[in-house]
């Protein structure tokens, strides 16, 4: 059969191209990936393929750019060829497409762009690798096993773009052990993180003009949050981080004197989620930075609610941040809403109008979106004071309807920084709040509210998530107009968890047409969904601790980094017990049907076999159940589990062996019959876990368990336009009637536990005192590594 083929099965077609199965099941979910590989591997028009082509013939079918599908066909026969040959030319290769895209190009400025003929031989990294070692020989021999392999290698790619990223890893590798010698003692601790100094150059502010006062030093992280000793725990508040773009706090004596007779010096920091849907594990990451930077200095966070937009918030949610806060291990300092502080903002609005410095406005949202990206002014820019007074005064007492007039900031239309561009102070909507009811009519923006709530709270710093750094020379325009306090301004990346989403809007569209089972799905990265899937809070914690803070970018994390901390927790902390998923009755014909024995199993693996504490007892009769993926008709060498004639060990309890299959209707297998070595004198290669009936013709303790997968398919779904096409049909399996071992009935709410061989589970909350419903919190595996956590 040919590839590309028209009869062909697209499972075989994908597997035929070398592609694993896991990959060729999951492109089947999507039809998308599904119609494009398809059209791919016919463009190909091979009879089957290396993996390695096979695996560029996938990256061409979802991530060819599709203003330029024209050029596919000829992109495709370059990797048939070989003359593309990795995915680093791959990626150059369909940026140069993209760049194109319909129009035609020269194949050799394509060839010359994408390395092809280039071959970068073993010997030329060798000597590419050692200069690169020699140009960074002292910072190899001060940091010895801590230097940072990633940066030679991307040092090594930038002379060598073209060679083999393996090769060049192995080859450093290699190089520095014959440098450095064995790891010693002190190559294994963790190194410690050190404050970077940078000097500050700072243009002085004109006198009454608004304008930004910069400073010009590269990226400073503000503070350390690691509980390892640090060199220096002076919080910097004489470091700022600046582009050139970007405005800093500049206070001046009589403002900060007022500042610290309120606070004290401390540290206050805050972490205020708008109440509109459930926190997620983004928000675990602000929640580490707020409370954590203030709990290391001895200061306090507050926790204040954005209530600015009473459409979409609920009290649901607020009890809910506040309940997963206390989870999280974080206790505010107060808790406050920007709703305290409504007339305060309000007034603060009115000055702004009596400065000339905001405007009532007109324009429709599509009216003031076409202005801004013309960079044109608002026809009611220059409207005179007493009429914007007056205008805004009738939006308060409701006088004008909703979408008919706004309060905008007087700001810079002509900055490059569309966050200049007159925002949005004040908007009016006749709905109810859900903490003041009706009293008011208009509402702050965030863009107005957070940075005055911030100085009326005295915060010292005032830290967010870089995509909120655009927002930071409006920050400092508002507060400098008003002559108020100015809090202390630091961004940092962002936390993206793949095959997951992270906007709360697209939550929220999931939660409502019940794609997932409500904001506590255990398929999603919400904080309600973590704790129900059985991850606790120290587990997530360390997961954020081991990122760091940084603001080198919003970096993909893997979800398997985050498994790898919930994995090492419960490897700790979750006894050990056994349950059948999908129970194959074996009957052991040579024991007595009526005899029980009851046998020592153990609960944990790390502790002595004399401690009886660390074991529970399991009944094993003549009749265990295994599971259906333990038994085979046909035997083979790399196989482990039971066949006929084949023996296997019952973990804890005794060796048997097939001998006898019973087919019930459509030559299904009914059940096995088999024959135990009560003398233990086999000593087979394979051991199974079991469940047995508890006496003679009673069923197992039977529970339902939910495994979980992915919800997504993709890396990244937020990408993708059509994102709710790329869900994971597959993420959610139920399996209503698995046998238990009997002690487990004991099991309660918070409970989690190891089952042997399948991975760690969690009680649910839909448990009954009839039947127990247990969770997958993860499985066995650890597949992450930490090299490739990003």
């Amino acid at each position: 059969m040919a590839v590309g083929d028209g009869d062909a099965k697209p499972l075989d077609l994908f597997l035929s191209i070398g592609l694993d199965r896991r990959t060729a099941e999951g492109a089947l979910v999507n039809q998308r990936v599904t119609s494009n590989l398809t059209a791919v591997i016919k463009e190909a028009g091979v009879d089957g393929c290396s993996k390695t082509i096979g695996n560029l013939l996938y990256m061409v079918a979802t991530k060819f750019p599709a203003n330029a599908l024209i050029h596919r066909p000829t992109l495709v026969q370059y990797i048939v060829s070989s003359k593309i040959k990795n995915p680093a030319q791959l990626d150059v290769a369909l940026l140069f497409v993209g760049a194109f895209g319909p129009e035609s190009f020269s194949l050799d400025e394509f060839e010359q762009a994408c390395g092809v003929g280039v071959d970068v031989s073993v010997e030329e990294i060798h000597s590419t690798v050692a200069a690169v070692l020699e140009e960074n020989m002292d910072a190899i021999l001060e940091h010895r096993y801590h230097i940072n392999v990633g940066n030679l290698c991307g040092q090594v790619r930038k002379q060598q773009p073209w060679a083999n990223a393996k090769i060049v890893k192995e080859v450093i590798d290699e190089k520095l052990h014959r440098i450095l010698g064995e790891r010693t003692a002190e190559d294994d601790k963790k190194p410690l993180k050190k404050q970077q100094q940078k000097i500050v150059k700072i243009e002085e502010q004109t006198d009454g003009a608004i304008t930004p006062v910069l400073t010009l030093e590269e990226e400073v992280n503000p503070f350390l949050i690691f509980p390892e000793p640090a060199e220096n725990y002076k919080v910097h508040t004489e470091i700022f981080f600046s582009n050139g773009d970007i405005w800093r706090a500049h206070n001046t004596k009589e403002k900060l004197e007022r500042h610290l007779k309120v606070t004290g010096g401390r540290v206050f920091t805050r972490f205020p989620p708008e109440p509109n849907g459930y926190l997620h594990i983004g928000h675990a990451k602000a929640l580490f930075i707020n409370f954590g930077l203030a709990e290391e200095r001895g200061g306090s966070c507050y926790l204040r609610f954005d209530d600015t937009n009473p459409d979409v918030e609920k009290r649901e949610y607020i009890d809910h941040i506040q309940e997963n806060i206390q989870w999280m291990g974080w206790q505010p300092f107060k808790v406050t809403y920007t709703s305290d502080y409504f007339q305060e903002l309000y007034d603060l609005a009115v000055k702004l109008i009596h400065k000339g410095l905001a405007y009532v406005d007109h324009q429709s949202p599509e009216e003031v979106k076409e202005y801004r990206e013309k960079k044109m002014n608002s026809p009611w820019r220059d409207r005179p004071i007493a009429e914007s007074l007056k205008l805004f005064e009738d939006m308060r007492q409701g006088f004008i309807d909703e979408g008919k007039a706004t309060l905008r900031l007087k700001q810079d239309m002509q900055s490059h920084n569309k966050n200049m561009y007159d925002l949005i102070a004040y908007r009016i909507k006749f709905t109810a709040h859900p903490r003041v009811g009706e009293k008011w009519c208009i509402y702050p923006s965030y863009d107005y509210a957070h940075c005055i709530v911030d100085s009326l709270e005295n915060i010292t710093h005032s830290l967010c998530s870089l995509e909120f750094e655009i927002r930071r020379p409006s920050y400092y325009w508002l507060l400098l107009a008003l002559e108020l306090y100015q809090p202390y301004v630091w961004e940092y990346s962002r936390l993206n968890v793949s095959n997951t989403m992270m906007s709360k809007r697209k939550l929220n569209r999931l939660v409502k047409e019940k794609w997932v089972d409500g904001w506590d799905d255990p398929r999603l990265m919400t904080l309600a969904g973590l704790r129900r899937r059985g991850v606790s809070s120290t587990a997530i914690n360390s997961f954020i601790r081991g990122l760091g803070i940084t603001r080198s970018g919003n970096s993909m994390i893997r979800v398997d980094h985050l498994e790898h901390h919930i994995r090492e927790e419960l490897n700790k902390t979750a006894p050990r017990t056994m349950v059948v998923l999908r129970p194959l009755k074996v009957v052991i014909t040579n024991l007595d049907s009526g005899l029980i024995m009851n046998l020592d199993v153990k609960m944990w693996t790390d502790v002595s076999s004399d401690d009886v504490s660390s074991n529970y007892k399991v009944p094993f009769t003549s009749v265990v159940y295994i599971e259906q993926s333990d038994f085979r008709l046909n035997n083979s060498k790399d196989y482990y589990g039971l066949a006929p004639g084949k023996s296997v060990l019952l973990r804890y309890a005794f060796p048997i062996k097939c001998t006898e299959v019973i087919h019930g209707d459509s030559d299904t297998i009914f059940e096995i019959h088999a024959e135990y070595d009560p003398s233990k004198k086999i000593k087979p290669k394979g051991v199974l876990h079991w469940v047995a009936q508890p006496s003679p013709g009673v069923d197992p303790l039977k529970v339902e368990v939910r495994l979980f997968e992915k919800l997504f398919l993709s890396e990244d779904p937020a990408e993708l336009e059509d994102w709710l096409s790329d869900l994971n049909l597959h993420s959610k399996e139920v399996i209503p009637e698995a046998y238990a071992v009997p002690s487990l009935a004991n099991a309660v709410l918070g409970d989690r536990f190891q089952f042997e061989r399948l991975g760690y589970f969690a009680v649910d909350p839909d448990s009954t005192p009839s039947k127990l419903v247990f969770n997958r919190t993860t499985t066995l595996r650890d597949s992450y590594s930490k090299g490739a956590c990003k």
